[in-house]
């Protein structure tokens, strides 16, 4: 059962990306009917960029997951990985990933074919434990793939030292050194500098994009949070920046018309955590109410500016800071990041997603919340789901408390 109905005014870019989606993935496999070497990776990281840069295909296990969850495709992988004996209690990316590959990997029943098989496996030792277990696990699955393990250091953002971006330089060029000795390819610079200024200006385009957000009442909602799709995968590439160069044209017309999502924007919301990526829908909930999505924490982790003088600096850096911006992250600071993002979007009340699959972002949800009202008097509310697994969430349960909640905020406004 879905969550809601479709929104009053939806971006009409966004209808581009089904084909976007649909054409990454076939691209995937004509890299591997046509020899072009296939490597598995993590999302957000400075391998992206090279792997495009020297005509290598990146492929993005993590992120086939929320396809599988949009697509119904998820709950008979559960069903394999915990039939091999992982918990119900572990990551629901995970626990989805680990029973497609050991499933019938090309069914009839997994979203755009599957995933080609890997030549490459890169594993870049950051990011939370079970994104880690993921890549040790592929290794074991897949013998035959050539496996590249980094040593990047798990470092805050304010902690970041000039030894530590040395340290990932030099793996940033062992890790070139691999590709090229395992796919008899070699790295042109002049196509890396391309790829790590197309990469920098899809992030400046997304950043914009998101500013609108800003504007009241709000050009468009976290129910089209999708469009972060090529800031996963396309990273480097002009069809990302295409893409969100059309976005974001639309956005800025639909800014300057103050044409907003609703009708009315009576309520300005923020969601906190991942999206429930089975039904994005229950995002367009809170509209019935007037109520509008215009900012989330999760979106805040797909766009790190490069200094693109230096590219294989970048994509150390890049590397360097990607976990640590929403799932390696004190409590402290992710408290002080809602609080800001709060502030400059003029929320009213925020919904915090405590999310079954994702115990790391979910951990000091209750003080974030008890700051919010203290220094800004916003008003939460706890929305008890998961982000990969539909049996973990009720809907009769978040209506119930969504519903209590617009009509608490807006007896608040006096409307």
């Amino acid at each position: 059962m879905k969550g809601a109905g479709p929104s009053t005014k939806k971006l009409r870019t966004m209808r581009e990306l089904a084909s976007l989606v649909m054409e990454y993935y076939a691209e995937c496999h004509r890299a591997k009917a046509e020899g072009r070497p296939v490597g598995w990776m993590p999302p957000m990281n400075g391998g992206i960029e090279v792997f495009y840069a020297m005509g290598l295909m990146p492929v993005f296990p993590e992120n086939y997951s929320p396809v599988c969850a949009a697509f119904g495709a998820a709950p008979p992988h559960f069903e394999t990985s915990e039939a091999m004996g992982f918990s119900r209690d572990l990551c629901g990316y995970m626990r989805d990933i680990l029973g497609y590959v050991h499933g019938d990997m090309h069914g009839p029943l997994e979203p755009m074919g599957g995933l080609p098989e890997p030549d490459l496996i890169m594993s870049f030792g950051g990011g939370c434990i079970p994104a880690m277990k993921i890549f040790q696990h592929l290794e074991r699955r897949f013998p035959h793939a050539k496996v590249f393990r980094a040593d990047m250091p798990q470092v805050a953002l304010d902690d970041i030292k000039e030894h530590h971006v040395a340290y990932a330089v030099s793996e940033m060029h062992r890790f070139i050194e691999f590709l090229e000795r395992n796919t008899g390819r070699k790295l042109d610079e002049e196509r890396l500098h391309e790829a790590v200024n197309l990469s920098d200006e899809a992030c400046r385009l997304f950043d914009r994009i998101m500013s609108f957000r800003r504007n009241i009442p709000a050009p468009f909602g976290a129910s089209e949070i999708g469009l972060m799709f090529v800031m996963v995968t396309r990273q480097g590439t002009r069809t990302a920046v295409d893409f969100l160069s059309r976005v974001l044209d639309e956005v800025a017309c639909r800014a300057e018309a103050r044409q907003g999502v609703v009708e009315e924007e009576r309520l300005r919301l923020f969601w906190d955590n991942i999206p429930p990526w089975y039904d994005l829908g229950l995002l367009r909930y809170f509209e019935k109410a007037g109520g509008v999505v215009v900012a989330e924490t999760y979106s805040s982790a797909w766009s790190i500016r490069l200094d693109t003088g230096d590219p294989i600096r970048a994509l150390a850096v890049k590397s360097l800071m990607s976990y640590p911006l929403v799932s390696c992250v004190s409590i402290d600071r992710r408290r002080d990041m809602v609080l800001r993002a709060c502030r400059d979007y003029a929320i009213d009340g925020a919904v915090f997603h405590s999310n079954k699959s994702c115990v790391p972002i979910t951990l000091g949800q209750a003080d974030i919340m008890k700051a919010l009202e203290r220094e800004l008097g916003i008003p939460s509310v706890t929305i008890d789901g998961d982000h990969m697994d539909i049996r973990n969430f009720s809907l009769a349960q978040f209506q119930t408390r969504a519903d209590a909640f617009m009509e608490t905020l807006l007896e608040r406004k006096g409307r």
